[in-house]
């Protein structure tokens, strides 16, 4: 029985972006996306909500009108990748096609895709804090304690107490787990991401998501595949980068969106390049955190050189 390419594709598409979401470190940032409007392409819709403050009841006139702002803002995902991929007729045929390419796809999007996900958001909100809600600081065992709790301390200051996360690299969240002043502060709990629930180690109640160093830099050149020097794809820190120690904020802060548009597969008969399976890959995404967010984030990172 001939392989429904077209129908194949869309199973694969929405499987694709599920493994993204419950993959990435950052997968839980997309569940703040669930009002985002997409309907394809590099542009969605994010709402946008004012709201009058609290007025004074009067006995005799009752309540005080107040005003409700609601609208979409349009904004175009800058994240804009792509690779195509073939799978030669005498390696693969009808009968196994499905089980190769999802294979393929699966290892392409662990090994390639989420990596380079997560990267960008954290260098994105780097980027979208550090000129106001940043600061420096090389990690050491006797300052740690007080440098970290001073930015929970102006988080909670900013946006509560309730529904923070702190982001590390692993080489910095080893300081905590081996400092015996600290680790007493450190438990483990539940966090949702997806539909996955995971056991995470918190500090004073605020989970912790690590994740590996060459994820949390500052700034990353994402290559182009087509450059010289850049043939491999992928993404390298940028020239003048440093590690990012941390990045403190409420769990509804960042809003992320990853789709996989228009996912592609042709047989060897359609293929007109090649005696061969043809496998299309194409990536939107992109980070935002609203203004009046943004004051509830803060990110530390090792100065430059």
């Amino acid at each position: 029985m001939a392989i429904n390419t077209i129908e194949a594709a869309k199973i694969f598409q929405t499987a694709l972006d599920q493994q993204v979401l419950e993959g990435a470190t950052s997968g839980w940032m997309e569940e703040n996306a669930t009002q985002v409007i997409y309907n394809g392409g590099s542009e969605i819709k994010i709402p946008k909500m004012s709201l009058s403050g609290l007025g004074k009841y009067d006995r005799d006139s009752g309540y005080v009108q107040g005003a409700v702002t609601y609208a979409y803002e349009t904004r175009t995902m800058t994240m804009d990748r792509g690779r195509k991929f073939l799978l030669d007729k005498m390696d693969v045929d009808e009968t196994n096609f499905v089980a190769s390419a999802s294979a393929v796809m699966s290892e392409f999007q662990r090994t390639q895709v989420i990596p380079e996900v997560d990267a960008y958001r954290y260098s994105r909100i780097y980027a979208l804090a550090k000129g106001q809600y940043g600061r420096t600081y090389t990690p050491a065992a006797e300052t740690i304690l007080s440098t970290l709790t001073a930015d929970i301390t102006a988080v909670q200051d900013s946006a509560g107490a309730a529904d923070l996360v702190i982001i590390m690299p692993y080489t910095v969240a080893d300081m905590l787990d081996t400092n015996e002043k600290i680790n007493r502060n450190i438990n483990t709990d539940d966090f949702k991401q997806g539909e996955l629930n995971l056991k995470v180690k918190t500090f004073n109640g605020i989970p912790i998501i690590r994740v590996p160093s060459a994820r949390m830099k500052t700034a990353y050149v994402f290559n182009d595949g087509k450059t010289s020097g850049q043939e491999a794809g992928g993404f390298t820190p940028a020239a003048k980068a440093t590690q990012i120690n941390w990045i403190i904020c409420p769990k509804s802060a960042p809003i992320a969106v990853s789709k996989t548009d228009n996912f592609k597969m042709f047989d060897p008969e359609t293929n007109q390049s090649a005696d061969a399976w043809l496998v299309e890959y194409r990536k939107f995404h992109d980070l935002w955190i609203k203004d009046n967010m943004l004051p509830s984030v803060r990110v530390c990172a090792v100065a430059s050189t």
